[in-house]
């Protein structure tokens, strides 16, 4: 299946024997009609029939019920597909049954046994049935594509499995967007989605849209285009602004309208502080009072008054103590906490903070000092403030950055409860202001998460550097937020300083130029093919830089484009693993001694060691000095870390860093990769490079693939008022 530069399938062709003006007719007509059938679906929906009970949500681990075929076209024999909660085996017999029954229509259909138990979890005790109802259900397991599962249907239905069996229509819209979500889209536009269909032979890819639609496994949207994509779109000042259509999964487009509403909410019940003097002057009556207006008490003040003095007989000492107002400092304090900020950026920062409750940050490392010096003056203030880093090693930097402690916690603590400031009684986070570090790197359900964590009313700051790396999951939150302009945006202005600092922030404008490093802080050695690059890099690792620089390897990192190839992660692990611990892999691959990376979910990356192992599990050692045992079911998750992708190393630095391009690595480079990777050195920066001008090309010319998202046009629409 062929893909463009960002991932998404190319437009070649919209509908079956369509292309250039009528292409474009013939999409026009498809997205208005689904939008038509959009509306039909959501006023069915939201009308229930007389009697009839209240629509409740449906169970979240089940894909939606089908809605019959009505309205929409397609087969008259179309047969309803309908996904019920998954029935949870009630004892290890049980389950162990229903795996049995599973593989054993897995291997009847020529797929895989091992998918047995990814189809239990995914369908429950009854997955052998649902997988025979619906082959083309196995298109939502892990690894699973269009041709596999086509074929996995022959095995099951022989000749009766075609490409237009509505199962198959069924199926696959849904899988093309999460494959779009895997490269971070959080919407497609229709035209991407007909195209993939016709690529994968589906006879009538408008039917199987509409009908996507009906039964709510797509959720069309209609926007607007504004600025260069209006432009691009040939929209004209004087005529009706163009717009565009884009389908999305349910779950991430409830994820994206939460998050614009928990921003909105933040910002529209934000109170700033007022001053104790002006507090003092109304409670001795020189201030103004509502109400008269010249600082004379009203009548209710007056019979209030009275009733708090008509029981003389009270024992004040015994009454109930009033609950402690929360602290809320007035634009004096804020001002005098600004002025004695340790720069001028930290100033605009905390002065930006105290009259707004949504705020962002951008900067690069250097500029890390800010928030933290935010903090501190909040803190300072009496307010219960935090910051949130992506990993625990970026919480820990942030103790290094001044001389007292600061309220640190990463964001897996935050919203686990393991660690920060814990939780009020209605379940928000107790605390006044929140920053986050590292914030491009929330994906919007993260984010619309911890939205859903704030109080009303709470301050929050969102910091990061917009060069580097968005997240693992679909849409791009920190990015959106800062084109939508609906909140106060500070920028650094403190660089980062010495020769890695200086090619970083290079790299970040588009030029790519040689900097002096007279210590050897950044060295850059050619290679001719991926073969000698893997030779370089260990040499790199394991003699060169420990010698010459006094790095242990244990502090240097290699990265790299991607985990295959001859000079992918797998190559150098096993390079880096035969010089630095060799051993037979004693326990499941691993022996005590390798470092290893344990991925609990996307983008979210641990390091560790293995310290030893035994029939319980691989015990493994984390730098903060913590241990953890894997039991053998999710040893499969752990990988060898001497070498990482540089998507994995994302929100952490290392002493030495070693990127390696191999002669092929130029597809996968772009700008936005480059400054990330030459960022996660913080002495030594060795690239070894063989990817030829591939690198200078894409430093200028491709800043990062692009992302389709909603976020933008939904605080367009809804934070205007609120800002």
């Amino acid at each position: 299946m062929s893909d463009t530069e960002n991932g998404a399938p190319e437009e070649t062709s919209a509908t079956p024997g369509t292309d250039g003006p009528d292409k474009a007719a013939a999409v026009a007509a498809l997205a208005e009609a689904i939008r038509v059938v959009g509306q039909q679906s959501t006023r069915r929906s939201d009308a229930p029939a007389a009697g009839s009970a209240p629509r409740v949500p449906a169970d979240p681990q089940a894909p939606a019920e089908d809605a019959g075929t009505a309205g929409a076209p397609g087969p008259a024999e179309a047969p309803a597909v309908t996904r019920t909660a998954p029935l949870r085996a009630e004892t290890d017999e049980q389950r162990a049954q229903a795996l049995r029954s599973t593989a054993e229509v897995l291997a009847a259909g020529g797929a895989p046994t091992d998918l047995a138990p990814a189809a239990v979890a995914a369908f429950g005790d009854g997955a052998a049935e649902e997988l025979r109802a619906d082959p083309w259900a196995v298109l939502t397991l892990p690894g699973v594509r269009p041709e596999h599962a086509d074929g996995f249907a022959r095995g099951l239905l022989g000749p009766a499995a075609g490409p237009a069996d509505p199962r198959r229509a069924q199926a696959l819209v849904p899988w093309l967007l999460e494959q779009a979500a895997l490269r971070g889209h959080s919407a497609v536009e229709i035209g991407e989605v007909t195209a993939g269909l016709d690529r994968l032979g589906l006879p009538d890819p408008a039917a199987a849209l509409q009908s996507a639609v009906v039964d709510g496994r797509a959720m069309p949207f209609q926007e607007e285009l504004t600025g260069a994509e209006a432009h691009s779109a040939g929209g004209d000042e004087d005529d009706e602004p163009p717009t565009r259509t884009v389908l999305a999964l349910e779950r991430l487009a409830l994820a994206e309208e939460s998050l614009a509403d928990g921003l909105v909410r933040l910002m529209s019940t934000f109170v700033p502080g007022v001053d104790e003097a002006e507090t003092d002057g109304e409670a001795d009556g020189h201030g103004e009072r509502d109400g008269d207006g010249d600082g004379a008490p009203s009548a209710e003040d007056s019979a209030a008054d009275a009733e708090s003095t008509a029981d003389p007989d009270v024992d004040a000492a015994h009454a109930p103590a009033a609950p402690a107002a929360p602290a809320a400092p007035g634009p004096d304090a804020w001002e005098a906490a600004a002025v004695a900020a340790p720069s001028s950026s930290a100033t605009a920062l905390i002065r930006a903070a105290a009259e707004s409750a949504l705020v962002t940050h951008t900067g690069g490392e250097a500029a890390r000092a800010e928030p933290v010096a935010l903090v501190r003056a909040a803190t300072g203030l009496g307010l219960r403030a935090w910051a949130a880093t992506w990993t625990e090693q970026g919480r820990d930097s942030l103790a290094t950055i001044t001389d007292s402690p600061v309220s640190a916690v990463s964001l897996a603590e935050l919203l686990s409860g393991t660690a920060g400031p814990g939780r009020c009684s209605d379940g928000t986070l107790a605390l006044d202001l929140l920053v986050v570090l590292d914030a491009p790197l929330l994906d919007v359900e993260l984010a619309a998460t911890l939205l859903e964590s704030l109080a009303d009313g709470t301050r929050l700051v969102l910091s990061g550097d917009p060069g580097q790396l968005w997240s693992a999951g679909p849409g791009r939150f920190f990015a959106d937020l800062l084109t939508a302009k609906v909140c106060p945006a500070v920028a650094s202005r403190t660089p980062d300083f010495g020769p890695i600092g200086e090619l970083v922030s290079g790299i970040g404008i588009g030029e790519l130029q040689p900097v002096e490093a007279p210590d050897k802080e950044v060295v850059i050695l050619t290679a001719k093919d991926g073969g000698e690059a893997v030779h370089r890099a260990i040499q790199l690792l394991t003699d060169s830089i420990p010698r010459a620089l006094g790095i242990p390897a244990e502090q240097v990192v290699l990265l790299t484009p991607g985990h295959g190839g001859g000079a992918g992660t797998r190559a150098l692990n096993a390079a880096a693993k035969a010089r630095l611990n060799p051993g037979p892999g004693r326990f499941g691959g691993f022996d005590p001694g390798d470092r290893v990376v344990d991925s609990p979910a996307p983008g979210v990356v641990r390091p560790a060691r293995v310290l030893d192992g035994d029939a319980t599990g691989l015990h493994l050692e984390y730098p903060d000095g913590s241990r953890r045992s894997v039991p053998p079911a999710e040893a499969g998750r752990l990988r060898h870390g001497w070498a990482l992708t540089v998507h994995q190393a994302v929100g952490r630095r290392w002493p030495g860093a070693v990127v390696v391009l191999p002669e092929d690595a130029g597809a996968a480079l772009t700008r936005q990769w480059v400054y990330t990777a030459f960022g996660r050195g913080e002495r030594h920066l060795s690239v070894v490079h063989a990817a030829g001008p591939a690198l200078a090309q894409a430093v200028a010319e491709r800043p990062a693939p692009p992302r389709t998202t909603r976020l933008r046009a939904i605080l367009a629409e809804n934070a205007a008022q609120a800002y």
